[in-house]
């Protein structure tokens, strides 16, 4: 599948004798480091079997959730979960609702403290989704279901209505 990028094309400057690095040659110093990866809780329900496998069931309604959260745990290293949840239902019947947390363990390099919180937030369950999304499409294929393949998620809109959720909250305290 083809990438559709962007990249603007600067015109060339002048040699003026400067050691700074260009801005594209910063952000190249920013890294974040995945230490370790796991399943923190996972919970998998099929309450109405094995009556909905015998009849099969009409297309299913799926409502899907997605949850960030990190905590710094000490000399720059954060846990970063990733919470998926799935409730699938069909004519008013549940089929199944999958619960995954999924962490992993990170360190941001090279990244001033201002744009730590949003590298944490943005890159690390970026890089943490497509673990996580195997895993529920592995549950709901053994549950006895087609396999449930989640969309790929924005997570920098994620982020933005997260920090949107915490200045309303901080508005009306």
């Amino acid at each position: 599948m083809a990438k559709d990028t962007k990249k603007s094309k600067k015109p060339a400057a002048a040699d003026s004798g400067s050691t700074q690095p260009s801005g594209d040659d910063a952000n190249t110093a920013r890294q974040i480091v995945v230490h370790a990866q796991y399943i923190k809780d996972l919970s998998f329900e099929n309450p109405n079997a094995p009556r909905v496998l015998i009849e099969g069931a009409n297309q299913p309604d799926v409502e899907i959730t997605v949850n960030v959260g990190a905590q710094l745990l000490g000399d720059n290293q954060y846990e970063v979960t990733l919470n998926l949840a799935a409730k699938a239902t069909a004519n008013d019947t549940a089929l199944f609702l999958v619960d995954l947390t999924y962490a992993g363990l990170v360190s941001p390099q090279g990244t001033p403290n201002d744009e730590i919180n949003a590298l944490i937030m943005i890159e690390a369950p970026r890089l943490l989704f497509p673990f996580a999304r195997a895993i529920i499409s592995d549950c709901t294929r053994d549950g006895g279901f087609m396999p449930l393949n989640i969309q790929p998620v924005d997570f920098v809109a994620v982020y933005q209505h997260n920090l949107a959720q915490q200045a309303a909250a901080q508005t009306n305290n």
